[in-house]
C-alpha cells in the first residue's frame, strides 16, 4: 500500500469556515510589500479565566476529518471509499502483537527513522478512518486499542524525547512530529494520559518552535519547513492545552523571534520564499511552487484555521502578501486543475503525488483559505477554483482526486448559481526569480525551465529524482486541452532523460546521484537565464548553456510571438568525442496512441517502430499536439517512433515517499531531434512550434513564412514578425540587428503599431548597470515608462534602461 505524500499530510487537513476580515490589498510586486516593519512582541497567556480547549480540539479534529459529512452523498463517496479501503487493508496487515521489528511487513523496523516515520503515516491514515463517519473502522474500540499499542511501541523503540537524530532530519522534526500530533488530535481521550505526556514531550524535543533546526543549531527555518512546524505547534498547543505553544505557532508564522527576517508573509529578493515576480524558491535555489510552496500554503492555511477566532488569531498585516501569492504565484501555473510539473521540483518522481494530485490539493487549499480571506480575494479565488474544477472534470475529476477535507467548499461554490467560473488565462510571463517562462493560451500552455548560477538545474536527495539531470537545461512543457495528462500518465518513469523536449545534451552516460540523505542541488556556471515579456503576448528568453561535466556550450533562445514559439540555438560546441543533440519533441503518446507524424504532407500508413533521417523536410505535424517548421533547414533532423518502458523505482527510491514501485510501465513515444554530430563546432538549430495547429495550418505557415529569423549567432539571436510589428532579440554581447543597436547583453522586444512603439528590456544575466538601445524609428513623446527607463525622442530613438539591481526584471516604455 503506497504511503501518502509526506509533505501534504498537514496540508490535506483544512476545511473550516472562518470569518473574513477587511483589509487593503496590495499588488505582489509593489516595492514596499517586501519591507517588514517591527512586529509586536507576543505575550504568553496570562489570563485568569478558563480556556475552552476541548472546543478548540473538536474544531481541530473537524479540520482533519472534514467535519460533518454525509456518507450517502456520492461526492464524498470516492474519497470515503478510498479511505475505507486503505485503512481496512492497513488494519488487517498490521502486526498488532509486535513488540519490535516492523508494524507492517512492507515498512522498515520501528527503531529506524524511515521505519517509524512511515509507520506514523499509516497510523495517521488509520486514525483518520477511525474518526470519520461512514468508514468500517469508525470509532471501533479494537482499532483504537490497536493504535494506542502501536503508538506505545513506536515511542519505546524509536521516536521518543531521549532519542538522538540519525538519517534525514525531516523525519524527526517534521514528518513524525506532524503525523504523531495529528494522531493524538484524532484519537483524543482514547490515548492514556501518561502516554500522551510522553508524546508531547517527544514533539517538544524535536519541534520546540518554528524557528530552529534542532539537528543543525544556528539554522533558521524558512518557507515550507517553517510553515509545517507552525502547524505542528498549533496542534501541539491544543492537544496539550498549552497557550505558550499556540503563541509560538502564531509568532513562528511571522518570525517574531527573528524580527521578521524569515516571515512567511514577507516578499524576498533572493533565497527561500515568495519573490516579487511571483517566483517561489526553497533550499536556496530550487523553484518549488508546486511542492514546497504548496506545502507552505496548505500548512499556513491549517494554522490560520486552527487559530481563527481565538486569543492567538493571526493579525499580522503581512498576511495579505500570502493572499497575493495565490494569484501571483500559484494560479498562473494551474493548468485546468493540474499543477504544472515545471515547478514541482523533485516531487515529479513520486508516483503517489502527480500533477493531477497537486492541482486538486491546491484547489482545496485555496477554497479553504478563501473562507476567512477578505472579500476581494475570496470572490476571485472561488471563481478560479470553480473554473479549475469544471474544466478538469473529464480528465481529472476533482471529487475523485481530493481528500474529504476539500469537498465541502467545492460543493458550496459549485452550487452557487451567482458564481461565474474564471476562464483560462491568456498571459506571457517571465519569472526571473526562478528562471521560468510561462505562456498561457486558450487551448494550450507552454512552460520553459532554465537554470543559472542563481537557480538550480535540478535537485536530488534521499533516492528521489534520480535522473533529473537536464530538467533545468531548457526543457519545455507543452500542455493541450486535448492531452492534459501528458506528464501525469507515466511520463517520468518512461521518458528518456536525455531526450527531454527543448534540451541540448551531451550523450555521455550519467551517474545516478541522490541516494543519500545529503541534498544534491546543481547550480550551473552560466549567468544568463531569463528574458523579457511584452503585452502578455510576446516574449524572448535565453539561456547560456554550460553543461555539467562536459565541454558542451550553446547559446539558446526562445521567442514567443502570439500563438507561435521559435527556438534558436547557436554556437553549439563540444570537444569530448561524443554526440551532441537537441530534442525538438519527445511526446508521450500514452499506452495506445498513434505515433505517426506527417512530414511535408505525407502521413505514414503504418505506426511501426521507426527511426529515420528527415534531412530536407520543411515541416512536421504530430496530430492533436503541434506543427513543427524548420525555417533554416532540417540538416541533421531525425524522427523516431518507439516504445519506452520504465518503473518509478528507476527514478524514486525514497523510503518514505512512495519509492519501491517496481511495476514496469510502457508508453509509446514520438520523437524529433537535431543530431549535431560528434564534438561539433558552432552548430546551430532553428525550429518553430505551432501548438495545437492542424497539418493544414502547419503547411500553410511553412509556405507563407510570416516570421523571419534575422540572426542566429553567438552574438545575437533575433526574429521579426511583420504582421504584429514585432522585433525580438537576445544580444549575447553588443551588436546590431534589424535596425536595432544594443550596447551590451540584453533581451529586447520592440513592437510598432498604430498606437505607437512599445519596448521591453531585461538583463537576464544581471551583469549590466545600464542597457542602451538605438532604434531607427521616430518618436515624439513618452507615453509611459518604468522609473528605470529614460528616452531621447526625435527622428531616431535612444532608450537607456537602468538594469542594475533589478534582478532580471522586464522594464517597459511606450512612445508615440
Amino acid at each position: 500500500m503506497p504511503p501518502l505524500n509526506r509533505r501534504l499530510l498537514l496540508g490535506g487537513a483544512i476545511g473550516l469556515a472562518g470569518v473574513g476580515a477587511t483589509a487593503t490589498a496590495w499588488a505582489l510586486d509593489e516595492p514596499d510589500r517586501g519591507v517588514f516593519g517591527r512586529l509586536p512582541e507576543a505575550e504568553p497567556w496570562a489570563g485568569s479565566g478558563p480556556l475552552d480547549f476541548a472546543a478548540l480540539r473538536e474544531r481541530a479534529k473537524a479540520l482533519l476529518t472534514g467535519g460533518a459529512i454525509d456518507p450517502a452523498d456520492e461526492d464524498y463517496g470516492r474519497p470515503l471509499r478510498l479511505l475505507n479501503r486503505e485503512s481496512l487493508r492497513a488494519w488487517e496487515a498490521m502486526d498488532r502483537a509486535a513488540d519490535g521489528g516492523s508494524l507492517w511487513p512492507d515498512i522498515g523496523s520501528v527503531d529506524e527513522p524511515s521505519g517509524f516515520s512511515t509507520s506514523y503515516v499509516r497510523l495517521r491514515r488509520l486514525a483518520l478512518a477511525w474518526a470519520t463517519p461512514g468508514t468500517d473502522l469508525y470509532e471501533d474500540d479494537e482499532v483504537a486499542d490497536g493504535m494506542v499499542n502501536a503508538l506505545a511501541l513506536l515511542y519505546r523503540a524509536g521516536y521518543n524525547e531521549h532519542a538522538e537524530q540519525t538519517g534525514n532530519w525531516y523525519w524527526w522534526e517534521i514528518g513524525s512530529a506532524s503525523t504523531l500530533i495529528q494522531i493524538c488530535t484524532l484519537l483524543g481521550e482514547r490515548i492514556p494520559g501518561t502516554d500522551l505526556a510522553h508524546y508531547l514531550d517527544t514533539v517538544d524535543r524535536f519541534c520546540p518552535n518554528a524557528d530552529e533546526r534542532v539537528a543543525s543549531p544556528g539554522v533558521r527555518e524558512t518557507g515550507a519547513n517553517r510553515a509545517d512546524k507552525a502547524a505542528i505547534l498549533a496542534l501541539r498547543g491544543l492537544v496539550g492545552e498549552d497557550p505558550d505553544k499556540l503563541a509560538l505557532a502564531r509568532d513562528g508564522l511571522s518570525d517574531i523571534a527573528g524580527g521578521g527576517a524569515n516571515s512567511l508573509f514577507r516578499v524576498v529578493n533572493e533565497g527561500d520564499g515568495f519573490h516579487r515576480d511571483g517566483s517561489f524558491i526553497q533550499h536556496g535555489h530550487v523553484p518549488s511552487t508546486g511542492s514546497y510552496g504548496l506545502v507552505l500554503l496548505t500548512s499556513v492555511t491549517l494554522a490560520l484555521a486552527l487559530l481563527k477566532n481565538s486569543l492567538w488569531e493571526v493579525t499580522d498585516p503581512g498576511l495579505l502578501r500570502l493572499y497575493d501569492a495565490v494569484e501571483g504565484s500559484f494560479a498562473p501555473f494551474t493548468e485546468d486543475g493540474l499543477f504544472m510539473d515545471c515547478l514541482r521540483g523533485r516531487g515529479i518522481a513520486r508516483p503517489t503525488w502527480r500533477d493531477s494530485d497537486a492541482g486538486p490539493a491546491l484547489t482545496a487549499a485555496v477554497t479553504a483559505l478563501a473562507e476567512f480571506a477578505p472579500a476581494e480575494y475570496r470572490d476571485r479565488w472561488r471563481a478560479l477554483a470553480r473554473g479549475w474544477i469544471e474544466r478538469s472534470s473529464a480528465a481529472v475529476p476533482y471529487f475523485e482526486r481530493v481528500e474529504l477535507q476539500g469537498i465541502r467548499q467545492a460543493k458550496a461554490l459549485l452550487a452557487d448559481t451567482s458564481l461565474e467560473p474564471a476562464p483560462r488565462p491568456v498571459m506571457t510571463r517571465v519569472y526571473p526569480g526562478m528562471d521560468r517562462l510561462l505562456v498561457r493560451r486558450e487551448t494550450w500552455s507552454w512552460a520553459l525551465s532554465m537554470s543559472s548560477n542563481r537557480v538550480a538545474g535540478y535537485e536530488m536527495v534521499g533516492g528521489e529524482n534520480l535522473r533529473g539531470w537536464y530538467l533545468g537545461d531548457g526543457m519545455s512543457y507543452l500542455y493541450t486541452i486535448d492531452d492534459p495528462l501528458q506528464f501525469g500518465d507515466e511520463f517520468w518513469p518512461t521518458v528518456s532523460p536525455y531526450r527531454l523536449p527543448g534540451i541540448t545534451v551531451d550523450s555521455r552516460k550519467r551517474e545516478v546521484l541522490g541516494y543519500s540523505t545529503d541534498l544534491v542541488v546543481h547550480l550551473p556556471e552560466n549567468e544568463v537565464a531569463g528574458g523579457a515579456a511584452l503585452d502578455d503576448r510576446y516574449a524572448v528568453a535565453a539561456m547560456d548553456l554550460i553543461a555539467e561535466g562536459s565541454s558542451l556550450r550553446a547559446k539558446k533562445s526562445w521567442f514567443v510571438v502570439d500563438e507561435v514559439i521559435v527556438a534558436l540555438g547557436a554556437g553549439i560546441s563540444a570537444a569530448d568525442g561524443r554526440a551532441i543533440w537537441t530534442t525538438v519533441e519527445h511526446r508521450n503518446r500514452h499506452a495506445d496512441g498513434d505515433r505517426r507524424m506527417t512530414v511535408d504532407g505525407v502521413f505514414p500508413s503504418e505506426d511501426s517502430e521507426l527511426k529515420s533521417s528527415l534531412d530536407g523536410a520543411s515541416w512536421v505535424h504530430l496530430p492533436e499536439v503541434a506543427g513543427y517548421v524548420f525555417p533554416l533547414g532540417s540538416s541533421g533532423l531525425h524522427m523516431e517512433r518507439e516504445m519506452r518502458s520504465g518503473a518509478w523505482n528507476d527514478i524514486e527510491q525514497g523510503p518514505t515517499t512512495g519509492g519501491g514501485d517496481t511495476e514496469v510501465h510502457t508508453r509509446r513515444y514520438s520523437t524529433l531531434w537535431f543530431d549535431h554530430g560528434v564534438s561539433p563546432t558552432d552548430a546551430e538549430y532553428a525550429y518553430v512550434l505551432l501548438p495545437t495547429a492542424s497539418a493544414e495550418a502547419t503547411a500553410a505557415w511553412a509556405a507563407e513564412s510570416p516570421l523571419t529569423i534575422l540572426a542566429n549567432t553567438a552574438v545575437v539571436q533575433a526574429v521579426e514578425d511583420a504582421g504584429s510589428g514585432l522585433l525580438a532579440a537576445h544580444f549575447w554581447q553588443g551588436g546590431e540587428v534589424g535596425g536595432l543597436v544594443c550596447d551590451g547583453p540584453a533581451s529586447v522586444l520592440v513592437r510598432r503599431g498604430e498606437d505607437g512603439i512599445a519596448v521591453a528590456v531585461a538583463d537576464p544575466g544581471r551583469t549590466a548597470e545600464t542597457v542602451t538601445l538605438d532604434l531607427a524609428y521616430a518618436a515624439s513623446e513618452v507615453v509611459e515608462a518604468d522609473d528605470a527607463v529614460s528616452a531621447e525622442v526625435g527622428d531616431r530613438l535612444r532608450i537607456t534602461v537602468a538594469t542594475g539591481g533589478s534582478s532580471g526584471a522586464t522594464h517597459t516604455v511606450r512612445l508615440r
